[in-house]
């Protein structure tokens, strides 16, 4: 019986979690669930899975939760804030961590859980992209279990031997690994010309046209900066030296990443465009459970075509890039002024073909130094943020 906490349980990472767990009451239990601002929802998440603690944002948002929970007569200890996302790690017994929250708000958290020597659920990119090196070590010292819940960097870790889970990133080469293929969809505007997109609606750019997924990650799917984020983490959690690190648009979202061994094999990982995999695979692993996703049926795909990106039609994946081969504290503010960008243009109206711009004149505004510890780390981050916010208040009319 494992012990899981959920770091953003009413997202959508979150949500489809807990539909494997529901799956599953003889092999998991639920201890701890965090959320931001859906109090209901996690509400009745509480009645159903009944944890010891759940955490959300603010004093008012607990205040709401323990009075929803009274009424119903469920024990559930409720705290709130930062501080309290690390409690709900720390404290509830958990053994396993599904760290889900979106952005750099999950940064402290799943670093408290590498320290702390729980297995990693890691679906929080973030957390590798701002601080790669800091939470690899905190990983090793830990001693605990770091499993990729991204489809691509799960389909990547089930297509390595079995011997890379008993070893350090720093010793794939002798596993014979070449390359990793990152698979995008390339979103709902691979077939429009960056020009075609000065209109683009915020409705539009989440209609991601396979994937069910957040507001905000949608957006980052549509101008590929999600797939930026993901070479960046790929480079951290496998050790493979950026330019062995590969991005290919596949637009049927079947095959969800493959690895190139030096003796000229493809080994691809294939399923349905389905969370629940991916989750399954990290809360039962080395075990495979059922994950509740259909079948894969090659005979019903008509084809499955793959190619290059070109990257003047995706700004952000070229920005992406960049900020990885300058490296330090580059990505940090990459994450931080596209995180800035995208909320603007999902809440203010910042037009789409402007997330990339802020991003790139944040980043050639704050000069990258080594990312040689958390506090500093942070620190960037907020630097980034601030920058980034003044560049979005001087360009509105």
């Amino acid at each position: 019986m494992r012990k899981i906490a959920i770091l953003g349980s009413t997202g959508s990472i979150g949500m489809n979690t807990l539909d494997v767990i529901r799956a599953h009451p003889d092999r998991f239990q639920v201890v701890a669930l965090t959320a931001g601002k859906q109090i209901e929802r996690l509400a009745e998440q509480c009645v159903e899975f009944k944890p010891a603690l759940a955490v959300v944002a603010t004093a008012e948002g607990a205040s709401r939760l323990t009075q929803l929970l009274y009424t119903r007569n469920i024990k559930t200890q409720v705290l709130y804030g930062p501080d309290a996302l690390v409690t709900a790690v720390t404290d509830s017994a958990c053994d396993t961590v599904m760290a889900a929250i979106v952005g750099a708000a999950g940064l402290v958290p799943t670093m408290a859980a590498a320290k702390a020597g729980k297995r990693v659920l890691l679906a929080n990119k973030e957390a590798l992209v701002m601080s790669g090196n800091l939470f690899m070590q905190a990983m090793k010292e830990g001693g605990g279990e770091l499993l990729p819940i991204d489809s691509e960097h799960n389909a990547i870790f089930q297509c390595l031997p079995n011997q890379f889970t008993k070893s350090s990133p720093d010793q794939i080469e002798p596993l014979g690994v070449e390359e990793f293929w990152l698979t995008a969809s390339g979103g709902p505007f691979r077939n429009k010309a960056l020009t075609e997109l000065s209109t683009i609606t915020p409705e539009q750019a989440c209609a991601h046209p396979n994937w069910v997924m957040g507001r905000k990650i949608s957006v980052d799917s549509a101008t590929m900066m999600n797939k930026g984020l993901e070479v960046i983490e790929a480079f951290w959690l496998f050790g493979l030296p950026l330019e062995k690190i590969k991005v290919l648009i596949h637009p049927q979202s079947v095959v969800h990443s493959m690895v190139r061994y030096r003796d000229g094999s493809v080994l691809a990982q294939l399923g349905q465009p389905d969370m629940r995999t991916p989750i399954a695979y990290g809360l039962a692993w080395p075990e495979r459970i059922h994950a509740g996703v259909a079948p894969l049926s090659l005979i019903q795909l008509a084809n499955l075509s793959f190619f290059e990106p070109n990257f003047s039609q995706y700004p952000c994946l070229n920005l992406a890039f960049s900020a990885a081969r300058a490296g330090g504290t580059a990505p940090t503010i990459l994450n931080a002024a596209n995180e800035v960008a995208v909320a603007a243009f999902l809440d203010e109206g910042l037009p789409y073909l402007e997330i990339a711009t802020v991003v790139e004149r944040t980043l050639n505004t704050l000069a990258p130094v080594p990312a040689n510890s958390l506090e500093l780390i942070l620190q960037v981050d907020e630097q980034a943020r601030q920058i980034a916010n003044k560049i979005i208040r001087d360009t509105k009319p």
